[in-house]
């Protein structure tokens, strides 16, 4: 397909027309993104209930008081987004998807990879957001309609609470990028507002003398926290950095998307740290309940209830239709051949079905979602050790190869991969794992590293020694090889691939 310069407006999308783009490189003349539009997306999306039953873990589990959780909570949470930050830069630099932009690291085919660890990464937390929204419409029909027993009890109402929360999300993020950031920015306000309301109430309950009784917790299980912390934020995150950053003035400064990202994700997720990490202080049941929406909304008054489900329900949405956009264009550059929106409706339906099984199946939901997250930390580590170190001397992607599939294309390399940067991504994973636990809940470990018992095992770095590895190894064999600092032209057509607009 050809583009001319009267369909460009629909390709990018607006507010009353679906985008039309998938992962083709943004023209440069299309750019016209600002930090205070991710600053506004990254907020939005991290101002979900999910921040909570994470910090309740931090003072139930781990033992640490409120005040170690919330430093926690800053590093962990800020720090892992200003790394969702540099990846936004290479998204301003290449005007494309974070995984696509990858295949110019790993090559066409080795990128396969890293692309299907993200988008299961994806369906993950989408599957999370789903869940957990469900948990809250059905903790909202119970005062509405007197319906309380659970989701197995009712298990109709379950699945209208989940199909509701779908077809939001699919209305919201099957539109594309401009009504995402449009949306994120108003919503924001709404739903933060009354996120503020429900917390200054909470906080006002709180017996703030056995919070100040709290013994301090050791700094080993600072350690872990910060580690639980980026593993179930920013790290989580990491790979759609690009996907909205494409859409950034190339004029912008680098600083400038690391700052927006860290303080747009950093303060709302500090404030829902701290205050599940201050209620569970006086009540360690939050951190144990198989449903924290409902284990909350026992703790209010009915009337404040409502508004307090209406906040839980309008934040994981606005984190859910961000991540459902994301995947979509993941799935796109792992060789999906429909239009982005239709990318959209296949990653739905299966996060519907996840989530239908742990409300009606599985006996448990936040002991496996802790143990998932932990697990895709280490691959997902590894893929930003690599990137990032890739990133030190490549400055651009060259629009036209990111979609040439075919043999002597730019990122071919050897038999279209990347051997450096596989056998890095390869090598720092096994590491990591050596370095890990895979357990769920209270159970007997389901795999266990040979260094686990170490004192990087048992401080839960193993996520950063996969990083060092990844970067080292990529690097040391000699990292990003061509021209690199060469620009491309802009003006030039993009190739026809199985990638270009329907």
């Amino acid at each position: 397909m050809t583009i001319t310069p009267t369909d460009a407006g629909t390709r990018s999308g607006t507010l009353t027309t679906v985008e039309q783009r998938g992962i083709e490189p943004v023209p440069v003349a299309e750019r016209t993104g600002t930090p205070g539009a991710l600053f506004w997306v990254w907020f939005a999306a991290n101002i979900s209930i999910l921040g909570l039953p994470l910090g309740a873990t931090l003072v139930a589990f781990q033992g640490l008081t409120v005040w170690q959780a919330l430093l926690v909570a800053v590093i962990g949470a800020a720090g892992s987004f200003a790394v969702v930050g540099v990846i936004s830069i290479a998204g301003r630099r290449g005007g494309a998807p974070g995984l696509t932009l990858s295949r110019a690291v790993f090559g066409v085919r080795g990128n396969v990879g890293p692309t299907a660890v993200s988008l299961l990464s994806r369906l993950g937390w989408e599957t999370v957001n789903t869940t957990t929204a469900a948990f809250v419409l059905l903790s909202l029909f119970a005062i509405l309609f007197g319906t309380d027993g659970g989701s197995k009890a009712h298990p109709v109402v379950t699945i209208v609470a989940i199909l509701v929360f779908v077809a939001a999300t699919v209305l919201i993020s099957g539109l594309g990028h401009a009504f995402i950031v449009a949306v994120q920015k108003w919503a924001t306000w709404v739903f933060g507002a009354l996120n503020v309301f429900v917390a200054v109430f909470l906080v006002a309950r709180i017996d703030w003398d056995v919070v100040g009784a709290q013994p301090a917790g050791p700094v080993a299980a600072m350690v872990i926290g910060i580690g639980t912390i980026a593993a179930g934020t920013g790290i989580g995150w990491a790979t759609a950095g690009a996907d909205i950053a494409r859409y950034t003035r190339t004029s912008v400064r680098a600083g400038k998307l690391v700052a927006a990202s860290a303080a747009g994700a950093g303060i709302p997720l500090v404030v829902l740290v701290g205050l599940g990490s201050l209620v569970s202080a006086g009540d360690p049941t939050l951190a144990q309940a198989g449903d924290p929406v409902a284990a909350i909304r026992d703790m209010l008054p009915s009337w404040m209830a409502v508004p307090y489900l209406i906040a839980a329900f309008g934040g994981l949405l606005l984190s859910n239709h961000l991540s459902v956009y994301s995947a979509s264009l993941t799935t796109l550059t792992l060789g999906v051949k429909v239009p982005r929106v239709w990318a959209v409706a296949v990653d739905v339906v299966i996060t519907t079905l996840g989530a239908m099984y742990f409300m009606l199946v599985a006996d448990g939901f936040y002991a496996p979602f802790i143990t998932f997250i932990s697990v895709l930390a280490v691959p997902i580590t590894a893929w930003l050790g690599v990137f990032i170190a890739d990133m030190l001397r490549r400055t651009w992607y060259d629009p036209a190869a990111l979609l040439d599939l075919g043999r002597g294309g730019r990122y071919w390399y050897g038999g279209g991969v990347a051997w450096r940067a596989v056998v890095a991504w390869v090598g720092a994973i096994v590491v990591g794992f050596l370095f890990t636990n895979v357990q769920v809940g209270d159970a007997d470990p389901v795999f266990v590293g040979a260094f686990s018992d170490t004192w990087i095992g048992a401080n839960g770095l193993g996520w950063v020694v996969t990083f060092i590895v990844a970067a080292a190894v990529y690097l040391l064999t000699g990292g990003p090889r061509g021209t690199l600092h060469e620009q491309p032209d802009e003006s030039a057509p993009l190739p026809h691939t199985e990638h270009t607009v329907r």
